[in-house]
């Protein structure tokens, strides 16, 4: 599993940093910090939690 941020799309709205902190932070600049860009499968619940809430789709998850 490999998860793909489109930066141009990321409003940095921290949904993601909620539903899957051990993946994603957002910084104090307002940016997204992919913490686990191939976290484990065990994860794999969370990271796709974290897809759908995105309210702008800009991330997604591959394999």
């Amino acid at each position: 599993m490999k998860i793909v941020v489109d930066y141009d799309l990321c409003e940095a709205n921290a949904l993601c940093m909620g539903a899957c902190p051990e993946c994603f932070r957002v910084e104090d600049d307002d940016t997204l910090t992919v913490l686990l860009e191939s976290p484990p499968e065990d994860l794999r619940g969370k990271v796709e939690e974290a897809a759908r809430l995105c309210p702008r789709q800009a991330i997604s998850v591959e394999g």
